[in-house]
């Protein structure tokens, strides 16, 4: 079935993330994969890219949740720059996506990143059609999330190729029937959809 639509991640695909590192720090963890599985399965991270919660009450639960070290407002502090920008190159894989693709984007986010991180103006500009956690009010690796943007997008999940540095919400995606794949990076990104024939 032919791809319709090109669904991106975009921490870690096309933005710059430097928290994975910075959490593992504050929780005494250096495996990065189980970093990934104490973020996505957080009762206040989960509530926060729900839009659930204020950021304040956020922070103070994460410092409660985790036994961090560090004060609530310290820790609100750091998290607004764990999204380093875009990864160069990120804009141009974007808009050179092949004419019979239709880019769309799927984040664990929230209302203090999206609005407030580095290069948020032009994140924001990146894509028409988008799928945000903290807008929708439901979260990756859930498989209510998928649900919902394929429903959203109009078509069947074989025809959605979703790129994500996550392989839980990689496995999940698939689990719905998406194409979806692990990529690191705007280069990772680059070669797949070249080796697909989805970039002019």
């Amino acid at each position: 079935m032919p791809t319709q639509v090109v669904l991106f991640d975009l921490g870690g695909v096309l933005i710059e993330l430097g928290g994975v590192d910075r959490f593992g720090g504050l929780i005494g963890e250096a495996d990065e994969s189980e970093i990934w599985r104490i973020w996505l399965t957080s009762y206040w991270v989960r509530r926060f890219e729900r839009g659930q919660c204020s950021r304040e009450e956020f922070a103070g639960g994460m410092v409660a949740e985790h036994g961090l070290t560090v004060g609530a407002e310290a820790f609100l502090e750091q998290f607004l720059n764990w999204p380093q920008g875009l990864i160069p190159g990120a804009l141009d894989l974007v808009a050179n996506l092949a004419s019979h693709v239709r880019p769309a984007c799927l984040s664990n986010t929230n209302e203090l990143h999206w609005n407030e991180q580095i290069d948020a103006p032009l994140v924001q500009t990146m894509f028409e059609t988008r799928f945000l956690s903290h807008e929708i009010g439901l979260v990756k690796p859930d498989r209510e999330i998928f649900e919902h943007v394929v429903e959203g997008l109009g078509c069947a999940p074989a025809e959605v190729m979703f790129l994500d540095d996550n392989q839980l919400n990689v496995e999940a995606a698939r689990s719905v029937g998406l194409d979806a794949h692990r990529v690191t990076g705007v280069e990772d990104s680059r070669r797949l959809l070249a080796m697909h024939g989805l970039l002019r």
